[in-house]
């Protein structure tokens, strides 16, 4: 089935998450996809190894379904390459900083020089226009200065999330601007450029938290896994592991309190709404708890599933993947990839569309896979390529 974005080319130059990222969810609704490394590879390629050439598990789910070659766009014979491909392409993507980018002839000016009508996808860590504009970053940035990783953990311990939220919620947004960006292309024939920032993707998904202190100021201190503005909120042990358990809205904690006997709490001022028990969480997780602790992980789990009250059991990975659920869901699809001594499970983009699904269609590619194919197709003969080869450019 054709791809809603099929005969839409991307040129990738980005690195670790957000740009990439973009580029692949573009690629698995049908956009092909070049991924340009360094001749060396890019540093991504090796984050995680689990091949003996030191191929990495977020590069494979970073680059799937892309074609990838390398390049040395800071020289001429790199640049003459850089134009050639921009020359072809709808959509440049390139998570850089603007130095970097004007080093390579990869801003907006530049590309819009060899093709007026191109799209220029770019993340950067803060945003232009402030204080910070110049300074780089990764996605721990955004999380601590978000007021997030403050809010996790204890007062006098914070941690940070270990799953990189921001470089993948900046990705989501920056394909969204891209998307509506080729709308508008269709409509009206212009390019644009499209701008993320790992700050800004920050600061909005934790936006509730920063409009409550804003107007009325509370000053939050972090309590833990347990909820602020509702209860209970938090996780518990069992008998054997631990469960996540999160009652949120007056129906959930008439349930959940018929469950634990404790009606008489529904007159009880202390929990007369959402934010009244988060006040008081401590005393609701506290009788949580001392239910958990009575049953096996299953057994809490079947139990408070029948009460209709969310739940869900603490994983480890392997747990994750074994899981009969995520498994007949087949959240992922196995690939194979050049050394690695089992297939990786890599996650297909989590959004089905009914007429137009997207789909992984091939694995990552090794470093430099389809260098000579697409130098070959931007018209350069073999004996031009291994000249290239001789140079290092490629």
């Amino acid at each position: 089935m054709a791809g809603v974005l099929d005969g839409i080319r991307v040129l990738d130059f980005g690195r670790y998450i957000a740009g990439p990222y973009c580029a692949a969810l573009l690629a698995e609704h049908g956009a092909e996809v070049i991924r340009i490394e360094k001749r060396e590879g890019s540093e991504d390629r090796f984050q995680a190894p689990v091949t003996p050439t030191g191929d990495g598990a977020l590069f494979m789910q970073m680059n799937r379904n892309k074609r990838g070659m390398t390049l040395d766009p800071m020289r001429p014979e790199g640049r003459e390459i850089v134009t050639r491909l921009v020359k072809t392409a709808d959509v440049v993507v390139a998570n850089l900083p603007p130095q970097t980018l004007s080093a390579m002839g990869l801003d907006y000016a530049s590309l819009t020089a060899i093709k007026p009508d191109v799209i220029l996808t770019t993340v950067s860590a803060y945003g232009r226009g402030g204080p910070y504009s110049d300074r780089v970053g990764f996605d721990g940035i955004g999380q601590v200065m978000s007021g997030a990783v403050y809010m996790t953990g204890e007062e006098d311990q914070p941690y940070r999330a270990q799953v990189p939220w921001v470089d993948f919620g900046t990705a989501l947004h920056c394909a969204f601007g891209t998307m509506a960006a080729l709308m508008h292309r269709r409509a009206t024939g212009e390019g644009q450029m499209v701008e993320g920032a790992l700050l800004a993707t920050a600061v909005t998904l934790g936006n509730a938290l920063l409009i409550e202190q804003a107007v009325i100021k509370p000053d939050r201190v972090p309590t833990g896994n347990r909820g602020q503005t509702a209860a209970p909120v938090d996780i518990f042990r069992t008998r054997d592991g631990w469960i996540l358990v999160q009652v949120i809205g007056e129906p959930l904690f008439r349930r959940w309190a018929k469950l634990m006997g404790e009606d008489h709490w529904l007159k009880d001022p202390r929990f007369k709404d959402d934010i009244s028990r988060g006040d008081n969480g401590a005393v609701v997780s506290e009788r949580m708890a001392r239910w958990c602790a009575q049953y096996t992980t299953a057994e809490a789990l079947e139990i408070l599933g029948k009460a209709k009250l969310p739940a869900g059991p603490v994983f480890k990975p392997q747990q994750t993947l074994d899981d009969p659920h995520i498994q007949a869901m087949k959240f992922f699809q196995p690939l194979d990839f050049p050394g690695a001594p089992r297939p990786a499970p890599v996650a297909k983009a989590p959004v089905w569309l009914t007429q137009t699904p997207g789909s992984i269609r091939h694995r990552a590619p090794v470093l430099g896979e389809h260098t000579d194919e697409i130098l070959t197709e931007l018209g350069y003969d073999p004996m031009a390529i291994a000249k290239l080869r001789e140079m290092g450019i490629v």
